[in-house]
């Protein structure tokens, strides 16, 4: 059993560039997943000088462990954007979603990318009375904007389909999107960590820990920007995590599943193996994630798989991601709940007319200051509760009933954790630079995490994923 997604058997062979200089650009891009390199993409031929960051390597963030699904068929959204909203939103985020998926594959078709894209059917399904009228509710939402799915409707089960969506390999089509803009001259520096943006006069000046680069323009397209003004993005949405698992199977269906049930299930296939995604669940909330992984593999009755690992999400209050102005040249993407493959897509789309001072017809519903009603209120109630129920309780309680071989000690006025194993000893500073949150041990995957904004460190300290900027090591 490999604790790595299945995507990343395929590999990057092109060399890792870090920078190593001050850097002067037109637009600099901060974050090399699959948003950061469709907008690069889209910019390709616009006569700017161009940059790509990432703190890591390109798409081995998020965009690595999705499931790699295209579908406009996501859940109950429609009708919960029509009553949060209206139903000229939910045609409008409907048509987003559709775009996206013709704009892959025209992007596939023209540049001949091996990404392994298949049509397929995206189903939903609900198996408890309550979930199925929301689902039948759905299904008429589709039809007032122009869909008509099938259904199926048996005792106790209802479901209904499309025929029109896709499946992909996202790594296959990032790494590919990269090796066309590296010849168009974009430089895509990997290993690059921004820790710090200012503005100075009509330039930003983005902070690495040892250079400067000076951009015009700056989009920051990472999972969760490190900075809290003026989005304000942790009272305007919460962090979700999966379970997702892979192993082989003898059926290969040109189908794609998920419930609409209080417990999501999701399961596609992918040549000789089974994708399954279960337990989704707020990061403040099930903090024993090997657990977690445990209750997975119970309910798709796989003790062994071939592959499992976790994902995170940035959940909006609306259902609606944020892609946006965020002041004058300073651009935002994130908040896809769940649906980042097509919300990257469109995302890139957006952003490319906003940098070209060009209106786009989704400006305006994906605006990070866009009103929000009374439910939209409730549910940034429920999740700054269930935060900061979470912080005050894991600095209480740090030592939980199932760590083993763990312990906590304050020294020097630093709160700090050690995990024993079988290598040595491992302290880490207990306290996540970003908003001072208290971690959690994740045994299974052996990472600490914050269960505020999700990120994650490794045993040493050394920060895996932000939007924490610095490590957690700690110096004896």
């Amino acid at each position: 059993m490999k604790k790595n997604s299945i995507w990343l058997e395929y590999k990057d062979n092109s060399p890792i560039n870090t920078l190593n200089k001050n850097l002067t650009t037109d637009i600099l891009i901060i974050g090399a997943g699959i948003t950061g390199m469709s907008l690069a993409y889209q910019l390709r031929n616009e006569n700017l000088d161009i940059c790509v960051v990432d703190a890591n390597l390109v798409g081995k963030g998020v965009t690595s462990k999705t499931t790699g699904k295209l579908t406009y068929l996501q859940g109950i959204v429609y009708s919960k954007i029509a009553k949060n909203k209206n139903l000229n939103a939910s045609k409008l985020y409907l048509e987003s979603q559709k775009e996206a998926i013709e704009e892959i594959k025209k992007i596939v078709k023209n540049e001949n990318i091996e990404c392994d894209l298949e049509i397929t059917s995206s189903y939903l399904y609900a198996g408890t009375l309550k979930k199925i009228k929301e689902l039948q509710k759905e299904k008429q939402v589709l039809n007032k904007l122009g869909i008509y799915p099938k259904e199926i409707t048996g005792k106790d089960f209802y479901s209904i389909y499309v025929e029109d969506t896709l499946v992909f390999h996202p790594l296959k089509y990032v790494y590919a999107l990269k090796k066309i803009c590296c010849k168009k001259q974009i430089k895509i520096y990997e290993k690059t960590k921004i820790i710090n943006i200012k503005k100075f006069k009509n330039k930003y000046h983005c902070f690495t820990p040892n250079n400067i680069i000076t951009a015009k323009k700056v989009v920051v397209a990472s999972h969760y920007p490190f900075f809290l003004f003026p989005t304000f993005l942790p009272i305007k949405t919460n962090n979700e995590q999966s379970y997702i698992m892979a192993y082989k199977t003898n059926i290969n269906e040109q189908k794609s599943f998920i419930s609409v049930d209080k417990q999501t299930k999701s399961y596609r296939f992918n040549d000789i193996y089974k994708i399954v995604l279960s337990n989704s669940h707020n990061i403040a909330n099930h903090l024993n994630r090997q657990n977690n992984y445990q209750e997975l593999m119970t309910d798709f009755k796989k003790d062994n798989p071939d592959y499992i690992w976790s994902n995170d999400d940035l959940i909006t209050i609306d259902n609606l991601p944020y892609i946006s102005k965020v002041k004058n040249n300073l651009y935002l993407a994130t908040g896809y709940n769940t649906w980042g493959m097509t919300n990257a897509t469109i995302a890139s789309k957006i952003l490319k007319d906003l940098i070209l001072n060009k209106s786009n017809k989704y400006e305006e519903l994906f605006s990070i200051n866009r009103t929000i009603n009374l439910e939209n209120i409730k549910n940034s109630l429920k999740d700054i509760y269930d935060n900061s129920k979470s912080f005050i309780g894991n600095k209480l309680f740090k030592n939980k009933p199932w760590y083993q071989n763990i312990k906590f000690a304050r020294k020097n006025n630093l709160p700090l954790a050690t995990v024993y194993d079988e290598v040595g000893s491992h302290t880490i500073i207990n306290r996540c630079p970003h908003m001072k949150c208290s971690l959690i041990y994740n045994q299974f995957e052996k990472v600490w995490e914050c269960p505020c904004h999700a990120s994650k460190f490794d045993i040493n300290g050394k920060c895996l994923k932000g939007p924490s900027k610095k490590d957690i090591s700690y110096k004896k």
